[in-house]
């Protein structure tokens, strides 16, 4: 059931491209390195979904901000900022399940400003893989 898609537009990119520009912008950690900075302070914001959470997991203490409203939480000019938005300084490490959104919410973070914004490699599947506290579904 394939479909031939219409000739790209000028000036459109792919996923792809989007994803390798994001992460060309970060400096990405692993899960180890991102428990380290949690434990020194940073945000560890898990992204995903509830769906999502409820199927895969969770990691105790992370701060849930769904990714559709993620730059209004973070932008510390924002009315609708966290606490945990304190300013433009603040460490912000940002977990999807994979490693793939994540890459794209962090440099959205950095374009607001978060000049520490990062996320982390291989997301929740990793942290888990490593073996860092979850909360597991039953």
């Amino acid at each position: 059931m394939s479909t031939l898609s219409p000739a790209r537009p000028a000036g459109a990119r792919t996923v792809d491209e989007l994803l390798a520009d994001a992460r060309s912008r970060l400096q990405r950690i692993g899960p180890l390195e991102a428990a380290t900075r949690v434990a020194d302070g940073a945000v560890l914001v898990d992204i995903r979904p509830a769906a999502q959470r409820a199927l895969e997991g969770s990691v105790p203490g992370a701060l849930v901000v769904e990714r559709n409203v993620l730059e209004w939480r973070f932008d510390p000019a924002s009315d609708h900022r966290l606490p945990e938005a304190t300013g433009y300084d603040v460490e912000v490490i940002v977990l999807c399940s994979e490693g793939y959104t994540s890459s794209l919410a962090a440099d959205a973070l950095r374009s607001l400003g978060l000049h520490r914004a990062t996320d982390v490699v291989g997301g929740f599947v990793a942290w888990v893989a490593v073996g860092l506290p979850a909360e597991l579904p039953r």
